[in-house]
């Protein structure tokens, strides 16, 4: 029969101190959350309901907020697709192949990161501005860009493009061109091996950086004050439009407005953990599968 093996002394202390210190660190964070996320989530609601319903709702169904609201939606709905397809082309080459200049690239996709929105949409102001290098030629041909919504869109896309690549990426590189090249010998053409292959086994990342993208995109306010001139209903999107209530000291409009931002983030977590989730019981699936 096996003698009961009991712990030593250190090793009850150090089980000690480890409990503790776990316990310090999860009481930490639950602090640090509720001080800047869940208190400022929670005071964001009272004050947009702090009227009532009525003037909550009628904030959010006045003529601007609208023109706000659908202008963003468009925003979006032009920026993340045309992320999506960037992210998608940009991660495949770099991880599957190897040409000239592939660093430069991958130094460009993070430039939005080093680069404040500020300055990137002052950036488009002195491109297409009036007085920037393009100005003239546009103001001939009766076309803007600035101070209307394609330099909102372009200045979107710009601040939210390497959401999609950055997520794919690693993600390509860890699954390596076993797969690929094998479809290549069995005779599978290049669309083929991407639809097929490529494609499924980065389902759950694609849309995990879709999603970051689109809030983002929906939430952006640097570069697109920069660029939006602030014309009510028409250049205003959601998150200039609540700057404008507050600044004007209508603060249950100004904060109904923003809930609405906060209801997005929200969702957008929602939709995060379900993707996780589903990315962990696939590859809890394959697992098992190989075993």
């Amino acid at each position: 029969m096996t003698p009961a093996v009991h712990p030593s002394p250190l090793a009850k202390r150090a089980s000690r101190e480890s409990g503790v210190t776990r316990w310090l660190l999860i009481g930490t964070a639950l602090v640090f959350l509720t001080v800047f996320l869940f208190l400022p989530l929670a005071f964001v609601f009272v004050t947009g309901l702090k009227k009532g319903l009525a003037v909550y709702l009628a904030a959010i169904v006045e003529p601007d907020a609208l023109a706000a609201i659908r202008l963003t939606l468009l925003t979006a709905a032009i920026a993340v697709p045309l992320n999506l397809v960037f992210g998608v082309a940009a991660a495949w080459a770099i991880a599957k192949f190897s040409f000239p200049g592939k660093s430069v690239l991958i130094t460009l996709i993070d430039l939005p990161f080093a680069v404040s929105p500020v300055i990137a949409g002052l950036i488009y102001v002195l491109i297409f501005g009036l007085q920037g290098w393009f100005g003239a030629w546009l103001g001939d041909h009766d076309m803007k860009i600035i101070f209307a919504v394609p330099g909102i869109v372009l200045a979107t896309v710009f601040v939210t493009f390497p959401f999609v690549a950055r997520e794919l990426i690693p993600l390509m590189q860890a699954q390596g061109t076993e797969q690929e090249e094998a479809a290549t010998v069995l005779g599978a053409r290049g669309w083929q091996t991407f639809w097929r292959i490529t494609l499924p086994n980065v389902k759950w990342g694609l849309l995990y950086g879709v999603i970051l993208c689109n809030a983002r995109a929906m939430g952006e306010f640097g570069a697109v004050s920069v660029v939006s001139g602030h014309i009510r209903g028409l250049t205003n999107t959601l998150p200039l439009h609540v700057e404008i209530l507050y600044n004007e000291y209508q603060f249950a409009a100004a904060f109904a407005c923003a809930s609405l931002l906060a209801l997005l983030a929200l969702v957008t977590l929602a939709l995060k953990f379900g993707v996780e989730y589903r990315a962990r019981e696939t590859r809890h699936t394959v697992q098992e599968i190989f075993e």
